[in-house]
């Protein structure tokens, strides 16, 4: 496998004479909203304009005092990644993780794997994976944030507390003022379905209608299930199900057969209950159905700590996403055997290389291997690394490209200037060459 060199994407902040970046894109959550204003100063960045609290808490985040270390004491760069490289070659089976890094980053792992005969996987996998079951097993019909944006007329949140996960969701692609066709935007009916789910961002003048069917966030798809019988015409005996009222959920149906675009949206990470595919697989069953007559999609969010970006670079470089292997010399791909959380409970592999480098919450996990991090400054970890790199954040320290959560778009980071730290692009290559003296 080969890293292209990415086309850098030039700073405002560090080209021109304005401290103000504008249509800065952000790399702190799965939607990548691109409106974002930022500036520098001595203090370093603050967010001026279009930020949420994530974003707040990413770019204007000040970063504690970093040097590589080996062994815990103070090294070189160099050192640090002649270091690391000696690891590698050492280990039969290192398991590479974390992988919270844009595209070039991601690149730059998989060739290091392969050439080590490593395995894959991301930290948040677990997630992404309740929909990649579907997407092998069924397939499904999807929309895209510009989609439910300019043209749904009905949104179904199911399952999941949208706004947590992505504060601007709301603000952008439901009540947002403008529309590409209808001149004024029609008013759009908004629909939870589960109990405890942050309605507060559901306001204003485009916003019709807001209904909730209250059940357990785990029963979310017994919901669906009934939904989807009620539209096929089948009679359903009960009076509830999962504590919502079967008048209700007929009330659903006939909004759905009244809809111009529907549209079902959920996140993967906020499913976490078991089997939570299942739900999944409920919801593109019923869009599949109502789309044979009539426009209607799922839109999947998530992709926080650049997890759909690794998703969607192991698919195009080996034809699996995530949770593969190199170790017989070729790609290997087995969604359970290769999941790493599994392999690190049950003792499987001998390093573990870990890249983090959005947040420091994605800490490296407890585990008696070895381990080469490269982390973001401050990243929690549960022991000292016997290798540790900083590195810089795509989109502040450095240029990058990120993938969207509805897998379409790529969009491009700026190199912010917040620091000098270099990219994980970098260091993983440098580690690669290493390998080959």
């Amino acid at each position: 496998m080969t890293t292209p060199t990415p086309e850098p994407v030039r700073s405002t902040l560090k080209d021109n004479a304005s401290p103000v970046a504008q249509h800065v894109a952000c790399p702190f959550c799965g939607i990548l909203c691109d409106d974002l204003e930022v500036s520098k100063s001595a203090k370093g960045l603050k967010v001026t304009r279009n930020g949420c609290d994530k974003a707040i808490a990413g770019f204007e985040r000040h970063l504690p005092a970093a040097t590589p270390l080996n062994g815990g004491k103070p090294a070189s760069l160099a050192e640090a990644v002649t270091a690391a490289a000696n690891l590698i070659k050492q280990a039969r089976l290192p398991l590479y993780g974390g992988l919270a890094t844009d595209v070039e980053g991601m690149r730059s792992v998989m060739a290091l794997a392969d050439v080590s005969g490593g395995v894959i996987d991301h930290a948040l996998s677990e997630g992404p994976y309740r929909n990649f079951k579907v997407l092998q097993s069924t397939g499904w019909v999807m929309t895209t944030l510009t989609e439910v944006r300019n043209r749904a007329d009905l949104i179904i949140i199911v399952g999941t507390d949208v706004h947590a996960l992505h504060p601007r969701f709301f603000e952008r692609m439901v009540c947002n003022q403008d529309s590409m066709f209808d001149s004024p935007p029609l008013k759009r009916t908004i629909v939870f379905v589960g109990s405890g789910l942050d309605q507060s961002a559901a306001v204003g003048a485009r916003v019709g209608e807001v209904v909730t069917l209250p059940c357990p966030l785990d029963q979310a798809g017994e919901v669906i299930a009934a939904l989807r019988a009620r539209l096929k015409g089948a009679p359903l005996g009960a009076a509830t199900i999962a504590g919502v009222l079967m008048a209700a959920i007929d009330d659903l149906a006939r909004r759905c057969r009244k809809a111009t675009y529907g549209v079902m949206v959920w996140a993967p990470p906020g499913l976490n209950f078991p089997n939570a595919d299942l739900t999944v697989q409920t919801i593109c069953d019923t869009v599949r159905e109502l789309n044979a007559t009539q426009r209607f999609a799922g839109l999947s969010l998530g992709g926080n700590e650049g997890a759909v970006t690794a998703g969607a670079v192991s698919s195009w470089q080996c034809g699996y996403p995530l949770r593969v292997s190199f170790a017989s010399g070729q790609p290997h791909y087995d969604a359970n055997r290769y999941a790493m959380s599994r392999m690190l409970a049950d003792g499987e592999g001998d390093l573990l290389v870990w890249t983090a480098s959005y947040t420091t919450g994605l800490g490296v996990p407890r585990t008696s291997l070895p381990t080469v991090v490269l982390g973001t400054p401050g990243l929690e970890m549960a022991q000292a690394a016997s290798v540790f790199i900083p590195i810089g954040t795509p989109g502040v320290d450095h240029a990058g490209r990120l993938i969207r959560c509805d897998t379409v778009v790529t969009l491009p980071l700026t190199d912010l200037g917040r620091s000098v730290l270099p990219s994980a692009s970098h260091v993983l290559d440098a580690i690669q060459s290493a390998l080959q003296i």
